[in-house]
């Protein structure tokens, strides 16, 4: 009688025997296909028994072939790998054109001007004595140097005024022969009461005295400025005098307005 050892391994040759047959049938059938596909590839595409398969033939054929395949788990994502080192620097670009001309700006004048320098005159008169009641006393030429300035002018000397009734004089500056407008002229009055009657006598007083003040509007170029003597409106003139005995003078400045 056959031992029961031996009636197990004949079985199980009979059950592994006919799996091993099929599975090499079929990795033979897969080898044919792979050769199939691949036999129109690199110099063999131009024979005339070459038959080319397009992209979605190759597709479906692989598809086909390894369906049965099943796919494995997701493996665990790798790490982040090191920077790599920097690269070497390009080359320097191409330089670029030339941009669009700019329009043409404006020229402002006032930037490129000198800054601003000391413009003065001092006439001065020794003991004039001037006895007139009406008209010019001195006068001292000016040279200015610009339009936009004004005019700074100060008399200084001796004045006096003399009466027995009620008088008024006044002393004042001319530009060119016309007295300033701009704003108002340049004057000092003298202003002189009567006298005494019972003793009969006037009041004679030679006293240093200024007529100063600022002029705007005089155009550039030679200026003649004088100082004049004349009269208070609606008062009637008395002895007036100028410079008795001392130094007068005129200063002139021109100022940045």
């Amino acid at each position: 009688m056959v031992s029961p050892v031996a009636t197990r391994l004949l079985l199980l040759t009979c059950l592994v025997l006919p799996l091993y047959g099929v599975e090499k049938v079929r990795n033979r059938g897969y080898r044919n296909k792979d050769a199939e596909m691949e036999k129109c590839t690199g110099n063999d595409a131009d024979k005339s028994n070459c038959t080319r398969h397009t992209e979605e033939d190759t597709a479906a054929f692989m598809n086909n072939t390894y369906a049965s395949c099943m796919q494995g788990p997701t493996g665990t994502p790798g790490r982040e790998g090191n920077p790599g080192a920097n690269g070497i620097p390009g080359t320097p670009g191409i330089p670029g054109r030339d941009g669009v001309r700019g329009e043409k700006g404006e020229c402002i004048s006032e930037i490129f001007e000198d800054p601003w320098k000391p413009n003065y005159k001092q006439c001065a008169w020794n003991a004039l004595n001037y006895g007139i009641d009406l008209g010019k006393i001195a006068d001292c030429t000016f040279t200015k140097l610009r339009s936009d300035s004004a005019l700074r002018v100060l008399f200084s000397g001796s004045l006096r005024l003399k009466c027995k009734n009620a008088c008024c004089q006044r002393w004042y500056f001319t530009f060119n022969g016309a007295e300033c407008a701009g704003p108002l002229p340049i004057e000092s009055i003298i202003y002189l009461d009567q006298g005494s009657p019972e003793l009969n006598s006037t009041i004679n007083i030679h006293r240093t005295s200024a007529v100063e003040g600022l002029c705007e509007g005089v155009k550039a170029g030679l200026v003649d400025v004088a100082v004049w003597v004349g009269t208070c409106a609606d008062y009637p003139r008395g002895d007036a005098s100028t410079g008795w005995n001392s130094v007068s003078r005129v200063i002139i400045e021109e100022l940045p307005r």
